[in-house]
């Protein structure tokens, strides 16, 4: 019974892990928009090159003038940010978080970005939200429970080594999930929707993924 179990995660692990390895993870050579840092405060950051190409339709090209992120579901002030309203209206905060693929391998990074915990003050979310759903521009999706962003003190990200999130990292915005599987840190970013669905499942997760995504655990849900 043991060795069928093994042979059926080995299985689910092929299967899953198989459509990433064919879409191309590979590294790429990327223009930056900025002088790129590569140490803070004495810890050694890994480059933005180090990254792994394993998006699910290819890089998005989003323009910073047509950028819009969405906040709806259940709240008290839906909204609609331009690209210059995120940076311009919440205070921008920094931190070191590294982040660890499914695929074997692990950037640090500095990221600069917003809090979640100060967006969702803003738009105030109803008292039966449990759930935030992000939605990419690629239409990529993944969630997590409302207090894990702002007990973690979460980050959506426009920066990283002190250069713009190029268009292949994600510009405008990557969440920061840190302590959570690489599938988790979204890019692209485009819409938040609050909502009460604990058990919504994203791209990955509903193709088998932890939905959780913690590090600590494996990625097989």
């Amino acid at each position: 019974m043991k060795k069928q179990k093994s042979i059926a995660a080995t299985l689910i692990v092929i299967l899953i892990i198989l459509p990433m390895l064919l879409t191309g993870c590979v590294k790429q050579d990327i223009k930056l928009n900025g002088v790129e840092i590569r140490n803070y405060q004495g810890e050694k950051l890994s480059s933005v090159n180090d990254f792994h190409e394993n998006s699910i339709k290819g890089t998005q090209y989003i323009k910073r003038e047509d950028y819009h992120l969405k906040i709806t579901g259940l709240v008290e002030t839906p909204k609609n940010y331009t690209y210059d309203e995120v940076l311009n209206n919440f205070k921008h905060y920094e931190k070191v978080v590294t982040l660890d693929c499914v695929e074997g391998w692990s950037v640090t990074i500095l990221w600069v970005g917003i809090l979640i915990r100060d967006l969702l003050a803003e738009i105030q979310p109803l008292p039966t939200a449990t759930t935030l759903i992000f939605k990419a521009y690629d239409g990529y999706t993944t969630s997590f429970p409302i207090n894990y962003t702002i007990d973690n003190k979460i980050l959506l990200a426009y920066k990283m080594n002190n250069v713009t999130l190029p268009a292949e990292r994600g510009f405008p915005f990557q969440l920061v999930a840190e302590s959570k599987w690489g599938y988790k840190w979204i890019k692209w970013i485009t819409e938040i929707e609050i909502s009460d669905n604990t058990n919504y499942e994203g791209y990955w997760e509903s193709r088998g993924y932890s939905n959780s995504g913690d590090t600590n655990q494996s990625f097989i849900g």
